[in-house]
């Protein structure tokens, strides 16, 4: 074998993430997969998942930073070509699935309930913030594509638009070491802004009303914009709610738009551009949202939703980790983090600014 197609080989696995999630992952995968292909990675993940669940739930820990921690120590276990299949399907096929059930918690009603004002301010304050990221990028010497990734994350829902956002990227523009960096960089962010902003919002004097909107219009995981506005007061914690379920509502619009710059920026190996259709999991987010408008889907079947999307979320995120090569993480500079804090620090501002105006 020639010195090049040796490299290729060596490098082949993870490949490139394309739009629809459509390629093979591994080096040479079989025409067909049987289902024990898969038993190795879904069960090394499954296993690590419920231990970060186990991990979260007794000692308040965040759950996606448990996630991470635990999947990066069992990073190991992917050079054992058995569980590539498994990981394989966990972290794209899953995250995937996770995303349409997110839709299950979104109305149109929540949109109207919120106003024009509100909502019109925090789709300027979502596109400010991915642009400021994006742009600041090349003072750090940073790629674009990887502050694109930080950016739409903070200014949407955190973990979740990171995972989608990346499913469109992929990485052959962001590597698996720089995406798990975001992921942690994201959730640790997540947590402080969570134990910070209420004592800030305090401190400013800000009504229920103003607190909630900062709240939930600023942090950027759902469970922590929540929780942070419900340590403030009951009144700013219904904000909250309402505020960052619409941030999570405009995850499909953002993708969207991802989508077709992508598409017409014509970056992919070999310059062929990405045929401009949406992506399944995208149609499957706005079809379970305008089916929860319009027929209102049961408590039951939304709480199932809820903890399907959180499990699966969970599941994508540990496979993710756990094929991250943690000697690529540790290349990673301090300047890697630089989006991530110029993206927290921008969706604060902007949220504070808005808040004081409402």
């Amino acid at each position: 074998m020639s010195d090049a197609g040796t490299k290729a080989s060596e490098q082949s696995w993870p490949m490139a993430a394309d739009l629809y999630g459509e390629m093979q992952l591994e080096a040479h995968p079989p025409a067909r997969h049987r289902w024990r292909d898969y038993l190795p990675g879904v069960l090394v993940t499954a296993i690590a998942a419920l231990a970060a669940a186990w991990l979260a739930d007794h000692y308040a820990a965040p759950l996606v930073l448990m996630g991470l921690l635990i999947g990066l120590a069992m990073s190991f276990l992917s050079q054992d070509k058995r569980t590539h299949a498994g990981l394989d399907l966990m972290s794209q096929t899953a995250l995937r699935v996770g995303i349409v059930l997110v839709g299950a918690r979104i109305t149109a009603e929540q949109l109207a309930e919120l106003g024009p004002l509100p909502f019109a301010l925090l789709v300027v304050i979502m596109v400010a913030v991915i642009i400021v990221t994006v742009w600041t990028a090349r003072l750090f010497r940073q790629d674009r594509h990887a502050a694109l990734l930080a950016g739409g994350a903070t200014a949407i829902c955190g973990a979740s638009a990171a995972l989608a956002l990346y499913s469109l990227i992929g990485d052959k523009r962001v590597d698996q070491a720089r995406f798990t960096l975001t992921l942690v960089g994201i959730t640790v962010a997540s947590a402080f802004a969570m134990t910070l902003y209420p004592v800030l919002a305090t401190e400013l004097g800000l009504t229920h009303a103003q607190a909630g909107f900062l709240i939930g219009a600023s942090i950027h995981d759902v469970a922590q914009a929540i929780g942070g506005g419900f340590s403030f007061s009951p009144a700013a914690g219904e904000v909250a709610t309402i505020v960052k379920l619409t941030r999570v509502a405009l995850l499909a619009p953002m993708l969207m738009l991802v989508a077709l710059w992508l598409g017409r920026s014509g970056e992919t190996a070999g310059k062929t551009r990405i045929p401009l259709r949406l992506p399944w999991f995208i149609l499957g987010f706005l079809a379970i949202a305008a089916i929860n408008s319009l027929v209102a889907i049961p408590k039951v079947a939304q709480d199932a939703a809820a903890t399907g999307a959180q499990a699966l979320l969970l599941l994508a995120i540990v496979a993710t980790a756990m094929k991250a090569r943690l000697h690529l993480l540790l290349d990673q500079g301090w300047r890697s983090f630089a989006p991530i804090i110029v993206a927290t620090l921008t969706s604060f501002l902007l949220s504070l600014a808005a808040a004081l105006s409402l």
